[in-house]
């Protein structure tokens, strides 16, 4: 009798610790898994944030705490740069490996050739299962093969924006073979919904030099900094599924910043504030936590990474997109080196394009191509004579900036033919160098080196602008 009850005892005293386990969702151990495998990846990607808006980029003006957490863990990578500020070619540029004018999405609300594969394509050769949920904005959606988990393209702040559960149940179906999944969340995009909107004071917020400071600019931002903060939160969710996986020390987490945010001088722009791209990753064992890194990379370098950390040669890949010279393979580099710190240099110099022709409200062509060194950067608006449009300068907030400081709002739509800056010294992009002949050797190379890129991808300058609408399916949307 007495061992019946010994052994009902254990039974109940079993079942409540399992119980236990479940309810504060401590991950059970995963099943026996072979050596050496692949890394599973999670590539979680914002919407129009301002890499210097988050904690591990130095802001202490918004409460991150899950990014903060990601980059003790894991290394910054502090030079990583877009090649074209804004949604679509973004993100078809990261999953082609290839320029936005090769590819072909260079122009927004916009879709790749014919014939170039992409991420998730090259991943299941490999035999990894691919998922994306959340915002897509790529096309054609049959060029990227992902199993898509539901989402959508922008957020008007009604009802659930994304259900990360059917992220995690993708994963545990996915036991056994290494998965890629991409959460590509729509926040902080405008309209600015989410999040605790009174969390921030705008009269407290701190404006950078290039702001004009206006009372709708800071209502605007502390509903910016709000809904940073709610994404944030969904990075804490990813971080915590990954550790119910079981599986959170053979799983690659990166997150990155998009391009910046849609305030002007920053989104729909080659300065820094529209190009440079927080990206953060943790590899566990594998990278040394919080570390940094300043080689200088693009998101053309991510697919050839990708396919590298997944155990295949990105150098031997045929990607369907011949360049100006007739040469296929991409136009990014492996920078899994970097990743491990085997080296701190990657680039000499990074170049990107802007086309208006195509943004909604958008110019009707204002061509803008870019060229950047660790010191300098040089812009080429090839349509200086025409004046710089898009939804912003159409904006109630634009309007106040005009009517507040006329000088630095029409900077913001009439530009000279070149642009230098020193961006050491000017961080912000508010002294041009262009016309000073102490710096007219630096203005001649990188305008040398902007020719050699766009000889590469093929970009003909205006005529390349002027073809744009070439490049969009019917029935865009802005985002």
């Amino acid at each position: 009798m007495d061992k019946v009850i010994k052994l009902a005892f254990t039974g109940l005293f079993c079942a409540a610790v399992i119980m236990s386990l479940t309810a504060l969702q401590v991950p059970v151990k995963s099943p026996e898994r072979p050596a050496n495998r692949p890394p599973n990846i999670v590539l979680i990607m914002a919407d129009d944030l301002t890499m210097t808006d988050i904690e591990p980029y130095g802001s202490t003006q918004v409460h991150t705490p899950n990014l903060a957490r990601l980059a003790k863990e894991g290394v910054c990578l502090d030079n990583m740069f877009n090649m074209v500020p804004v949604c679509s070619p973004t993100r078809q540029s990261l999953l082609t490996g290839l320029g936005p004018v090769r590819n072909g999405a260079y122009p927004n609300h916009t879709m790749i050739y014919d014939g170039i594969k992409t991420l998730p394509a090259y991943l299941k050769e490999l035999g990894y299962e691919t998922a994306l949920i959340g915002k897509r904005h790529y096309a054609p959606v049959s060029s990227y093969p992902f199993d898509f988990l539901g989402g959508r393209d922008g957020d008007n702040g009604q009802g659930q924006d994304v259900d990360l559960s059917k992220a995690e149940a993708y994963i545990k179906k996915s036991t056994g073979k290494p998965y890629f999944l991409m959460f590509t969340s729509n926040q902080p995009h405008e309209p600015w919904n989410r999040g605790n909107q009174k969390a921030y004071d705008p009269e407290r917020i701190k404006l950078n030099p290039n702001m004009v400071d206006t009372k709708i600019t800071r209502r605007q931002m502390a509903k910016y900094f709000a809904e940073i903060t709610y994404l944030d939160s969904l990075v804490g969710a990813c971080l915590n599924i990954i550790e119910r996986s079981g599986d959170k020390d053979n799983t690659i987490v990166m997150f990155a910043t998009e391009q910046g945010n849609s305030f002007p001088f920053s989104k729909w722009t080659l300065y820094d504030q529209g190009l440079r791209s927080g990206f953060v990753v943790r590899w566990p064992g594998k990278i040394r936590p919080g570390t940094r890194n300043l080689a200088m990379l693009q998101y053309a370098d991510i697919t050839p990474t990708l396919i590298d950390l997944a155990g295949g040669n990105p150098q031997k890949i045929n990607t369907g997109s011949k360049d100006g010279n007739g040469n296929t393979g991409f136009d990014g580099m492996s920078f899994k080196k970097v990743l491990l710190g085997e080296t701190n240099h990657m680039r000499d110099h990074v170049f990107a394009e802007l086309t208006t022709r195509g943004i909604i409200r958008g110019s009707d062509a204002y061509a803008i191509r870019s060229a950047r060194n660790d010191k300098f950067l040089y812009i080429h608006n090839l349509n200086h004579q025409n004046e710089f449009q898009n939804t912003l300068t159409n904006s109630v907030l634009f309007k106040e900036w005009l009517a507040a400081d006329p000088k630095r709002a029409t900077a913001y739509q009439k530009r000279p033919e070149e642009e230098l800056y020193d961006i050491l010294k000017d961080p912000f992009n508010l002294n041009n160098l262009a016309a000073d002949l102490k710096y007219a050797g630096v203005k001649k190379d990188l305008a040398v080196k902007l020719a050699g890129f766009m000889k590469q991808q093929n970009d003909k300058g205006i005529a390349t602008e002027m073809d744009a609408l070439s490049r969009q399916p019917k029935n865009i949307k802005e985002h």
